[in-house]
C-alpha cells in the first residue's frame, strides 16, 4: 500500500524544489569537485573561503585554527552578551543587583557570564597568539601589508571591547580596575590633566581626556553608561566592520600559505571540506572547552563598588598589567600612552619597513628572518614577563612580593631615588641615540653572529664581575651593568649592523628609532633597579619626565 521510503531520494527532491534553489543555489548534491567549489561560493557565511586551498594551509600545525578561533570567540561573545543585556540595568542602584540576580535567581545566568567572561579573557589571548603566527609566518608580506594593519587596530579593539565591559558588574574588582586604566588617559600628553603640556594648553581635570571617558572627575553614574554603551554598540559596531574589512581582504589577498620559492608547487585541495571541516572540529572543541570551565570556574564577582574603600593593591585587567609594572619605572604618559602608541605604530609599519617582500612567507622561518623573529619574539616575551610580575609579584603598595610570601609580611618601603642632571641625562640620551643610528653603519667587518654574541655575553659577564668587586657597587649593580652592555651591544649595534645597515636609509633610520626605543626601556628598567635613578631627564615646569 505504501512505497518504502527512500531517504535518499526525498532529499533530491526536496533541493530540486523551487523554493529550496530560491534559497540555496547548486541542485542536487553530487559531491563532486565542482559541487564542493560551489558549495564555498553559493553560501553566504564560507564564501570568503576560497574554493581550493594549498594543501600545507590546511594544516593544523601552520595556522593552529587561532583566527578562526578568534572570531569563534567574538560570536559567542555577541550571542552570550545579548542574552546578559535582558537582565542587566546600566545603573550603580541596579548593576550589581542584577549581578546577583545572574548568580541566584535566572535561570543559566551564572553559566552566560562565566561564558561572556572568559571568552573575553580567551579572545584576548587568542587574538595575540594569531597575530604572533602571522608574524612567524611572514605572513604580513605584500601583498597583505594593509591587511596586518586592520589587524593591529582589531587587536587594539579587542583589548578595548574586554576593558569596557570591566565596569559592568559594579563591583569592587571593576571600579578600581577601571580607575586604574582612566587614569592613565589622564596622563596623555597635551590632553590629559596630568600629561606633559597639558597646563600649556589650558587643559585641567575637568576638560581632559580622563573627563571624557568617565563622564565627570571620579567612576560614577555617567561613567557606567558610556562603558555599557561603548560595550554594548560602538565598539562592537566598530569591531564588526573592521572585521569584514579583514576577511574581505583574506579573500582577496590570498591564504597566507603562499608558494615556497625553489619547490615543486602543492596540489590544492578543496577547502570544503577539507579545512571547513577543521574549522568546525576547532570550534567545537573550543566551545566544550569553554562549557566546561565556566561549569567550574565562576567569573570573579567582589562586593559592591565603593569609592570610599580603596584596595590595596588595586591592579588593572590582567592584559593592561604590563602597562601598570611600567609605571613603576616611567611616568604615566610614557607607560600609559607613548609607550603602548609606539607599539601600535610600530606593529602596523613593520610590512613597510621589511626589506625582502619575498622571504620566509607562508611557513615558520626563522633562519630566513633571524633578525626580525628575534627582535618580536623579544619585546612579546618581555611584555609577557611584565604581565606576569604585574600578576603574581606585586603585593600591597605594589611592592615585590613572590607567590609563596604573605603579603601580611612587612616589606621595607623602597630605596630613595635620583634624578640625573638635565645637562648629563641629555646627553647621555642624545649618544646613546647617535651611536645606536651610527655605529652598525661604520662597522665594516663581517662576523660570525653566534660566535660573536657569545663572545659579547662572555665579555659583559667578566664586566659585571669586576664591576661587582670594586668599592662602593655591589653584584647585583655589576649584574644590571653587563646586562645593559649585552643587550645594546648585541640588539642595537652587533645585529643592526649584520642585517640592517644595507636596507634604504629611510627604513634604516625608522627601523633603527624603533629598536633603540625598544631597548631604551629596557635600559632605564635597569637604571632604577640597579641605580635607583627616576628620571634620566626632567623638566617637572611642563611635567615632562624621563
Amino acid at each position: 500500500m505504501f512505497n518504502k521510503i527512500d531517504p535518499k531520494k526525498i532529499f533530491e527532491d526536496l533541493t530540486n524544489t523551487q523554493v529550496w534553489r530560491s534559497m540555496f543555489r547548486g541542485g542536487t548534491w553530487k559531491n563532486t569537485s565542482r559541487d564542493r567549489a560551489q558549495h564555498i561560493l553559493g553560501n553566504v557565511w564560507l564564501h570568503l573561503h576560497p574554493a581550493r586551498i594549498r594543501r600545507r594551509a590546511v594544516k593544523f600545525t601552520y595556522t593552529w585554527g587561532l583566527g578562526g578561533l578568534s572570531f569563534f570567540l567574538f560570536l559567542i561573545l555577541t550571542v552570550t552578551g545579548i542574552v546578559l543585556m535582558f537582565y542587566y540595568r546600566p545603573s550603580p542602584e541596579l548593576a550589581y543587583r542584577d549581578m546577583k540576580d545572574l548568580e541566584f535567581v535566572v535561570s543559566l545566568g551564572q553559566f552566560m557570564r562565566n561564558m561572556h567572561r572568559w571568552s573575553a579573557h580567551a579572545m584576548v589571548l587568542f587574538v595575540i597568539l594569531h597575530m604572533v603566527r602571522v608574524f612567524l609566518t611572514g605572513s604580513y608580506k605584500t601583498p597583505r601589508e594593509f591587511n596586518w594593519g586592520v589587524g593591529v587596530v582589531l587587536l587594539v579593539l579587542t583589548l578595548f571591547l574586554s576593558f569596557t565591559g570591566y565596569l559592568l558588574p559594579w563591583d569592587q574588582l571593576a571600579i578600581w580596575a577601571v580607575t586604574v586604566g582612566t587614569n592613565m588617559a589622564s596622563a596623555t600628553p597635551f590632553v590629559g590633566a596630568e600629561g606633559p603640556f597639558a597646563s600649556l594648553l589650558g587643559v585641567g581635570l575637568k576638560n581632559d581626556a580622563r573627563f571624557g571617558l568617565l563622564g565627570g572627575t571620579t567612576v560614577g553614574s555617567a561613567t557606567l553608561v558610556r562603558f555599557y554603551v561603548l560595550h554594548c554598540i560602538a565598539v562592537p559596531f566598530i569591531t564588526g566592520i573592521f572585521l569584514i574589512i579583514h576577511f574581505w581582504r583574506i579573500r582577496k589577498d590570498g591564504f597566507s600559505a603562499a608558494p615556497i620559492e625553489n619547490e615543486p608547487p602543492q596540489q590544492k585541495v578543496e577547502v570544503w571540506p577539507n579545512l571547513i571541516v577543521r574549522e568546525y572540529i576547532g570550534a567545537i572543541l573550543m566551545l566544550i572547552f569553554l562549557v566546561g570551565w565556566s561549569l567550574l570556574q565562576n567569573a570573579p564577582l567582589e562586593g559592591i563598588a565603593d569609592p570610599n574603600v580603596t584596595p590595596n593593591p588595586s591592579k588593572a585587567p590582567w592584559y593592561f598589567l604590563g602597562l601598570q609594572e611600567l609605571l613603576v619605572y616611567f611616568d604615566p604618559w610614557l607607560a600609559g600612552v607613548v609607550i603602548p602608541t609606539i607599539i601600535m605604530i610600530g606593529l602596523m609599519a613593520i610590512p613597510y619597513l621589511d626589506p625582502d617582500a619575498n622571504r620566509g612567507v607562508g611557513f615558520y622561518s626563522f633562519k630566513e628572518r633571524p633578525f626580525a623573529n628575534t627582535v618580536f619574539l623579544l619585546g612579546l616575551f618581555a611584555w609577557f614577563v611584565l604581565i606576569i610580575i604585574g600578576t603574581f609579584m606585586r603585593g600591597p603598595n605594589w611592592q615585590w612580593y613572590w607567590p609563596w610570601e604573605s603579603w601580611l609580611t612587612h616589606k621595607p618601603p623602597p630605596p630613595p631615588t635620583t634624578v640625573m642632571p638635565l645637562a648629563v641625562g641629555g646627553g647621555l640620551i642624545g649618544l646613546y641615540f647617535t651611536l645606536g643610528m651610527v655605529l652598525p653603519l661604520l662597522i665594516k667587518y663581517q662576523f660570525n653572529v653566534p660566535s660573536t654574541v657569545k663572545k659579547i655575553l662572555a665579555g659583559s659577564i667578566l664586566l659585571a664581575l669586576i664591576i661587582g668587586v670594586l668599592p662602593s657597587f655591589s653584584f647585583i649593580k655589576g649584574a644590571w651593568v653587563g646586562f645593559a652592555v649585552a643587550l645594546y651591544t648585541i640588539m642595537g649595534i652587533l645585529l643592526p649592523s649584520h642585517y640592517l645597515k644595507n636596507i634604504s636609509r629611510v627604513r634604516y633610520v625608522v627601523c633603527m628609532a624603533l629598536l633603540l626605543m625598544m631597548i631604551g626601556v629596557f635600559l632605564k628598567v635597569a637604571l632604577h633597579l640597579g641605580f635607583n635613578v627616576k628620571y634620566i631627564v626632567s623638566v617637572p615646569q611642563v611635567s615632562f619626565n624621563i
